[in-house]
């Protein structure tokens, strides 16, 4: 049985649980890695009531971060079916942690960024009809585009980070583009997990060594839940930030928001 002491309880002391691990309190030595929540589930849930239905958008974000979330996420499309363009406006008002917009980089997309500033941004190239993103980029074929993308982003002060498929062979030209990070994209560990996990996380962890290597900083995102978070966090080398939004909204339905950001987070603290 899943049990997670809420935010709010007296055994946690009176600050945000957010702050109340500096570093992995079961090796000193490594820092937590830091939860970010991906929102856009919820505001699918809204959106299928109309424009200012329940559940509240921000309301829902400034819990998540009281509950001990260190960012929030969102991933805007064209269509805008999920997360508006509004939405993000208002969001960096709302957010007290990080809050990193996901997206393809268009002319519009590219726009609110400038507008927003956001603490990070990470490039995601997903077609327009893209029920969730798919792949990372192939930062060979579209070095000279992103290493543009990239420097107009950080001028405007965002950190970057490029959505990339596990390949070392891709760090590289990845770096090459002034990124800061990169997210890795975890669909294929996620699959492989219960068959063979050591396998599944064998090109992740050779994808992060040469990550390190390069400088550059370390994300995860895509299908991670409750039960291969852990194993992922423990032998990605430099890893700083998992974004989660399906999986974690899904299980709130069955334990509850505050208690799932909870055990998530004990997820990483086993790391």
């Amino acid at each position: 049985m899943y049990l997670a002491l809420p935010a709010s309880s007296p055994c946690l002391g009176r600050r945000p649980v957010r702050r109340a691990y500096l570093h992995n309190p079961l090796n000193p030595f490594k820092s937590v890695v830091k939860l970010s929540v991906n929102i856009n589930k919820i505001a699918t849930l809204r959106n299928a009531r109309g424009l200012h239905a329940r559940p509240d958008l921000l309301q829902a974000a400034r819990d998540i971060e009281r509950f001990g979330a260190e960012g929030i996420t969102v991933h805007p499309r064209p269509d805008e079916r999920h997360i508006r363009y509004d939405d993000v406006r208002n969001l960096k008002s709302v957010v007290t942690t990080e809050l990193n917009v996901e997206g393809n980089p268009t002319p519009d997309f590219l726009a609110l960024c400038r507008e927003v500033r956001p603490e990070q941004v990470t490039l995601v190239p997903d077609a327009p009809d893209a029920i969730t993103s798919n792949a990372g980029w192939n930062v060979v074929q579209h070095q000279g585009f992103l290493r543009d993308v990239v420097a107009e982003l950080k001028s405007h002060g965002a950190r970057v980070s490029i959505f990339l498929d596990p390949d070392p062979a891709l760090i590289d030209a990845a770096a090459s583009t002034g990124t800061d990070r990169i997210e890795l994209y975890t669909e294929a560990y996620a699959r492989y997990y219960p068959t063979d996990r050591a396998a599944a996380v064998l090109p992740y962890r050779d994808t992060a060594r040469a990550a390190v290597a390069a400088g550059l900083g370390l994300n995860a995102g895509h299908d991670l839940d409750l039960d291969n978070l852990a194993y992922l966090a423990q032998e990605l080398p430099g890893l700083q930030e998992v974004s989660i939004g399906h999986a974690l909204v899904a299980d709130a339905l069955y334990l509850g928001l505050e208690n799932v950001v909870q055990l998530y987070k004990r997820q990483l603290r086993a790391s």
